[in-house]
């Protein structure tokens, strides 16, 4: 990889809720990459098999978990301050994940004050050099394949945010009328995230380098699939596609931006090690894809091993996703400085990928029964 000026090899890192799809990977990586790595997680005992697997992959001595439990160590000084002893990055991945959110005041005002207790003790150490907080796709937009649009690190999803305003109001709720606004609540939550953590940084102004993530759907290998990890997060709706379920959900889901989750990782560790890299907005859109996309590649590789009663029902075909990207060339730069070389993992590739760990974790559940 290129040299990394912010961070030297070796230094330790703290990665926020690091058993999930998107962190475990962002550990992974940084190990890859040569770094040590801390990571919080709720449940010590269940999290094991990170430090088994990394012990084993890594050497004994790269990896440690921390347990970060309860709303009350989460949004207070102490945990953070004895987390971030020794610290000289942090990729704060840890953050909403309840998509059925509906009131984005208070869900913002239950969640940011744990956001914003991890920027105070960052900033309380003068060792931290870089800070990368985890944003999404759709903080800048609303899919929708019908428009074409630009999405530039000026763009915000103003439109989700108008959305749930009036989501607010009840007395008229567009995210339940159309499903196109079926997740903008949860959409305009994220945004909302995000923005803040610029405005703290320009309010505070810390030493170190700020960056954010914004990351498409995630797929691709999951670390421990047969293990507590299993097919979690936006990987294991590859499975409901496998499987028939969820379906309404599915079939109402835009066509937008998917990234494989090594991708991910990887951009992390650009985000924390690269000199050049501050006050980045990095996209992490790898290639365009929609459900139904999905569901034609696994029919085409799987024909009747598809798991859906009454044979292969097709999900909704709702177009093809028009925005241009251009960060994703700054990306895919990014990437080709920790020996991407081949630039982003196109949907083929991941989603292959995705399928070995869900057909792991099958196979597991038939041994075990």
């Amino acid at each position: 990889m290129a040299n990394p000026n912010t961070l030297p090899l070796d230094s330790l890192i703290l990665v926020t809720a690091a058993n999930g799809l998107i962190a475990s990977h962002v550990a992974d990586q940084l190990l890859a990459a040569g770094y040590r790595v801390r990571g919080t997680v709720r449940d010590l005992a269940k999290c094991q098999w990170m430090t088994s697997l990394f012990d084993e992959t890594y050497g004994p001595g790269k990896f440690e978990l921390v347990r970060v439990s309860t709303r009350e160590e989460m949004t207070g000084p102490a945990l953070w301050d004895d987390a971030m002893r020794g610290v000289s990055g942090v990729a704060h991945v840890l953050g909403a994940v309840d998509m059925t959110v509906r009131d984005v005041d208070a869900s913002f005002a239950d969640e940011w004050p744990m956001h914003a207790a991890v920027l105070d003790a960052a900033k309380r150490c003068s060792h931290i050099r870089a800070f990368v907080f985890t944003s999404s796709a759709w903080a800048v937009y609303t899919p929708d394949a019908s428009i074409r649009q630009t999405l530039t690190a000026a763009s915000w999803n103003e439109e989700a945010l108008a959305v749930a305003a009036k989501a607010r109001t009840k007395t008229t709720d567009p995210s339940q009328d159309n499903p196109k606004y079926m997740l903008a609540p949860y959409m305009a939550l994220k945004t909302r995230l995000e923005q803040g953590f610029w405005q703290w940084v320009e309010r505070e102004r810390p030493a170190f380098a700020c960056n954010t993530v914004l990351l498409g759907t995630t797929m691709g290998q999951c670390l421990a699939p047969t293990g507590p990890q299993g097919v979690p997060s936006t990987a294991g709706m590859v499975r409901w596609v496998w499987d028939g379920t969820f379906r309404q959900v599915v079939d109402a889901m835009q066509p937008q931006w998917h990234v494989d989750a090594a991708d991910a990782g990887r951009l992390y560790v650009a985000a924390l090690t690269q000199d050049d890299v501050r006050g980045e907005r990095v996209f992490g859109f790898g290639d365009r894809f929609s459900w139904f996309q999905v569901h034609k590649l696994l029919s085409e590789w799987y024909g009747d091993s598809m798991k859906i009663e009454g044979g292969i029902v097709p999900v909704a075909y709702l177009g093809v996703d028009q925005t241009d990207v251009p960060g994703r060339e700054r990306g895919a730069e990014l990437l080709g400085r920790l020996g991407r070389t081949g630039g982003w993992t196109g949907l083929e590739e991941s989603l292959r990928a995705n399928m070995k760990s869900i057909f792991e974790l099958e196979k597991a559940l038939k041994e075990a029964d």
